[in-house]
């Protein structure tokens, strides 16, 4: 299931660095040939990198710039030092977004974003249904986010002839062969169309698979078992788990700036009686939440929602910085982070981690605003 609306858009459209749009490979020869005469470029065979990767490459020095879109990596990206370390390095770091997100703070231009009511677009879900999005107000920053794009890729040397998103959608149905047969009238028509939408299924296709699949009666794969690297141990015991709660959303950039924060003003941690009461720690103590990755403090919840051993938090507040704690450990086939499995050690704290002073300090500075020249 997708986490967030158009996380199955975004993919479709060939989010991924091995893909282009309709899932098809940048290896094959024939899908290039499709794009690069249309664009009138050479595109390489070879995929790019995944974010951590991207992270890995800047500290290196052969990754050199990156352009974050409605994204906030230093605050929801494992690591919080290394991807700090990876964003530091850059020579040059775009962010667009609609608030100074944390990532902003090592941003050397950053641009403003636009939400959705000042859209005009296609959501996609998970059934693969794409509907259309229509802004109910100008963007207060002048320029819809398409508009920003062709502008930066005009000043950057490569003209783009678009003058609404109807127009980029036609081209996506130009070289997408599930999407032949989309376009901005027949959503309008028909409210919605399901992919694939082409010359066999004209008006969208509500039932993927009738009575077989594409590759026959379907396959099976036994995947191994692979388990974490991550282990407890006498210096860090227990095992942190991260996650969301209700009325906070991700990273919070958003949520934390309405009156939500009255529901979950801070994010702490949610520790059993029995491992409380071994270190000292009482309700709503300030404890310092530690291990291999890094350290920071925050408040203390005593609660018999955690089994023995294993201890919560949510990483809402850029204030906690929670993912400094969590380690770089990912899956082997996607490099989705170890979230859930982080071997800590939590004790009675009097004040800040030295990373979170060494935070608060960078990010007073870099959002500082100069005095007009005379």
């Amino acid at each position: 299931l997708r986490g967030q609306n158009n996380v199955q858009g975004a993919c479709d459209m060939g989010s991924f660095p091995h893909e282009l749009s309709g899932y098809r490979h940048v290896s094959d020869d024939a899908t290039r040939a499709l794009f690069e005469s249309l664009w009138g470029v050479k595109l390489d065979a070879e995929p790019g990198l995944r974010i951590p990767n991207m992270f890995d490459a800047a500290v290196d020095g052969t990754f050199k710039g990156m352009y974050v879109q409605g994204e906030d990596i230093l605050q929801s990206d494992p690591d919080t030092r290394h991807v700090s370390a990876g964003l530091g390095a850059l020579e040059c770091l775009v962010v667009q977004d609609l608030f100074l997100n944390e990532t902003a703070n090592y941003a050397h231009v950053f641009l403003p974003g636009c939400s959705f009511l000042e859209k005009d677009g296609t959501f996609t879900n998970a059934e693969r249904r794409i509907q259309r999005i229509r802004k109910v107000m100008a963007p207060k920053n002048g320029y819809a986010d398409w508009e920003v794009t062709v502008m930066l890729s005009e000043a950057l040397g490569y003209p783009m002839d678009y003058s609404h998103p109807g127009e980029i959608m036609d081209e996506i149905a130009r070289l997408t062969p599930t999407f032949t047969g989309v376009s901005y009238k027949k959503l309008d028509e028909l409210g919605s169309v399901q992919w694939p939408c082409n010359d066999k299924a004209p008006e969208g296709t509500p039932i993927m698979h009738i009575g077989g699949f594409v590759r026959g009666k379907g396959k099976f794969v036994l995947t191994e078992y692979v388990p974490t690297d991550e282990r407890t141990g006498p210096l860090f015991p227990l095992l942190l788990t991260t996650g969301r709660i209700l009325s906070q959303y991700n990273v919070g950039a958003q949520t934390r700036r309405t009156e939500n924060v009255a529901w979950h003003p801070e994010d702490v941690l949610e520790i059993h009686p029995h491992d409380a009461e071994n270190r000292g720690i009482r309700d709503g103590d300030f404890v310092k939440l530690e291990s291999r990755a890094g350290g920071t403090s925050l408040r203390a919840v005593i609660s018999e929602r955690m089994q023995p051993g294993v201890v919560y938090t949510t990483f809402h507040h850029p204030v906690t910085q929670a993912n400094v704690v969590t380690t770089d450990f990912s899956d082997w086939a996607t490099n989705c982070p170890e979230y859930k499995v982080t071997a800590v050690q939590v004790a009675p704290s009097n004040g800040p981690s030295a990373w979170q002073e060494e935070y608060e300090e960078l990010s007073r500075q870099s959002r500082r605003i100069a005095e007009a020249a005379e």
